[in-house]
């Protein structure tokens, strides 16, 4: 087992360099850059600009290189001094910008992964166990309702109900008089009455869709023979549950740890958009909208990463989980 952990983390160090070369090879697809844009704006504005300020400014932002100079310059900074260059629109370094972003991220994200498990996993059991019954028929119809409607679209609806019926604006995660405030125990109280919109918002499309997932592994494991058999011992009906198809039906649920990683570092863009967030989302849209290349190219490298990360962490805790998947990882090994 661990001659397969240790050989799946050697692949793992090309397909990283991949991703970051490809990264940094697609934001730079469309034409012009960050530079050419804002030149462009202050000639607008009427002002104006010299060659040599522009040489100074491609200088500075290293755009006088050729694209693969680039690269090689920005990926070796990221290696050695964990550095992911200066982003344009905030007139930052970039790790600044990620880092002031990334822990409210985590937090939402978290707090909907959490939601997603403990509201689908128990329903998922329940209306499997009780199939064709009113309750299977009712969550299955919610279930559809989650997966059909888009998370920003229910949460235009609630910020239009909220505001027009009740006179509450919903958006954001604090209230103004917090917004450029230190931070305090009152600023956290006031951002807890703020989040549980959005991690219930970004939560819904997660739940329907784990809640259809669990019921089908879970009738499928509830019609094999094992189960039989167990019953026939004398368990009682929550042992043989627990103890047998629960345990296999999990798998699915298991394997999607995978995308849990990425999903704590870039969470739902388009809500956080529309709910006008301070997370990596709208951060990630913006350089992008911008040619914000470095910004945009580490987000995507770091979003990259933790599906890798999250893959493997997935194998391995299903090969802890499940023997079967344990023996052939030993056997692949």
């Amino acid at each position: 087992m661990l001659s397969y952990i240790l050989m799946r983390i050697v692949r793992m160090i090309p397909q990283i360099l991949l991703i970051s070369i490809l990264a940094f090879i697609i934001i730079q697809l469309p034409p012009g850059d960050y530079l050419e844009q804002h030149l462009n704006r202050l000639r607008e504005s009427g002002r104006e600009i010299d060659e040599a300020e522009i040489r100074r400014w491609e200088e500075m932002y290293g755009l006088d290189k050729p694209m693969y100079v680039q690269y090689a310059k920005w990926i070796w900074n990221i290696v050695t001094k964990f550095d992911f260059g200066y982003t344009f629109q905030w007139n930052k370094p970039v790790k600044e910008v990620i880092m002031s972003r990334m822990w409210l991220t985590f937090l939402i994200a978290l707090g909907s992964a959490l939601f997603t498990w403990v509201v689908a996993i128990p329903i998922g059991i329940f209306v499997a166990v009780k199939q064709y019954s009113a309750f299977d028929y009712f969550f299955t119809f919610l279930g559809f309702i989650g997966l059909a409607v888009p998370g920003f679209l229910l949460a235009m609806v609630l910020m239009y109900v909220a505001y027009t019926k009740f006179g509450i604006k919903v958006g954001g995660l604090f209230s103004p008089e917090y917004q450029l405030q230190g931070w305090s125990w009152a600023k956290v109280v006031d951002m807890l009455k703020h989040m549980w919109l959005p991690v219930i918002l970004l939560g819904i499309g997660g739940t329907a869709s784990m809640i259809r997932t669990l019921r089908a592994t879970m009738l499928d494991e509830l019609r094999k023979q094992y189960v039989t058999v167990a019953r026939a011992k004398g368990l009682s009906e929550i042992a043989v549950l627990v103890k047998y198809p629960v345990r296999l039906a999990i798998n699915p649920i298991i394997s999607g740890i995978m995308w849990l990683l990425p999903w704590l570092f870039s969470g739902g863009t388009v809500v956080e958009i529309v709910m006008n967030l301070p997370t990596a989302g709208p951060a990630l849209w913006r350089a992008l909208m911008g040619q914000d290349m470095y910004l945009a190219g580490s987000y995507i490298l770091i979003t990259g990463t933790l599906t890798t990360l999250g893959s493997l962490l997935s194998d391995i805790l299903l090969a802890v989980i499940d023997p079967r998947i344990r023996f052939g990882a030993v056997e692949a090994a």
